[in-house]
């Protein structure tokens, strides 16, 4: 699934492309990824429209429009957003389910191969709804250590588990929380409030770290995830922990170990060195 840095990338890569396009038309092939609207109220509302910004919240991209309306998409598993200028391979063509053809030609298509990401169409007060449960944004000049030491230290729970918790922290998923434990050099299986103030530290700045440099490196692909470009990400080649299972770790040489004790998820880590 598409974590912040892979969702940074695409909203980042759509508002240098897409922001000033008008919607002059929009079809939707496969209904059932739409949310909180019908294939033809999306149409009512989004046709004539101006694209104004786009960009990120959690794990979701935001497309603002001159009404006032936001198309809102998660794109989960296998889904994406990509810009087609008539060049666009059919074999990714072929799996649209929604796309927004814009006055300049160009076509804004949400290809999902299995169809388990949504695309929704929200006014700001619904949008401001649908949000408010959602924690803070790591990347956020308030994302302090001690913002996440109040967040985790009255949890009895396994700190991955913590990390993954979208109320806690916006936009971590498996991969980065698996990263930012290596980093800190902390036992994802060790109780959140077990944490003290320096560890909180490392992992607070681990997290934010790795963010970074996978949004510099534009995201992880594995297999699906690719940028509105169709390109996939570069970090795949920088992560420590995750995906790396028997294989050395790089700080210590110790065999690493992956589990799905924790929270079903697979989890990464060294015993030798992360306690």
């Amino acid at each position: 699934m598409p974590e912040l840095p892979e969702t940074e990338t695409i909203a980042r890569d759509l508002d240098a492309a897409v922001t000033g396009a008008v919607v002059e038309r929009v079809r939707v092939v496969h209904a059932d990824v739409l949310r909180e609207v019908t294939t033809r109220m999306l149409a009512k509302r989004a046709v004539g429209a101006t694209i104004t910004r786009c960009w990120r919240r959690a794990k979701m991209v935001v497309i603002d429009l001159s009404t006032s309306d936001r198309i809102v998409v998660q794109p989960r598993f296998t889904g994406a957003l990509l810009i087609d200028d008539g060049h666009l391979d059919e074999s990714e063509r072929r799996y649209s389910t929604v796309a927004f053809h814009l006055a300049d030609g160009r076509t804004l298509h949400y290809c999902d191969i299995r169809r388990l990401g949504t695309v929704s169409l929200m006014n700001p007060t619904r949008f401001a709804a649908h949000v408010s449960g959602i924690g803070m944004e790591p990347l956020d000049s308030a994302f302090t250590v001690e913002h996440l030491s109040a967040r985790i230290r009255g949890s009895r729970q396994a700190i991955k588990k913590v990390l993954m918790d979208q109320k806690a922290v916006a936009g971590l998923g498996n991969i980065y929380a698996n990263e930012g434990l290596w980093r800190a050099g902390i036992d994802p299986s060790r109780g959140a409030a077990t944490l003290t103030i320096a560890e909180t530290a490392r992992l607070h700045d681990a997290i934010v770290s790795v963010l970074r440099e996978s949004i510099a490196a534009r995201g992880t692909s594995f297999r699906d995830y690719r940028d509105a470009n169709g390109q996939r990400g570069n970090f795949a080649k920088q992560l420590r922990a995750y995906g790396r299972d028997g294989e050395p770790c790089h700080r210590c040489g110790h065999r690493l170990i992956g589990t799905h004790a924790i929270d079903g998820r697979m989890t990464v880590l060294c015993a030798n060195c992360q306690s």
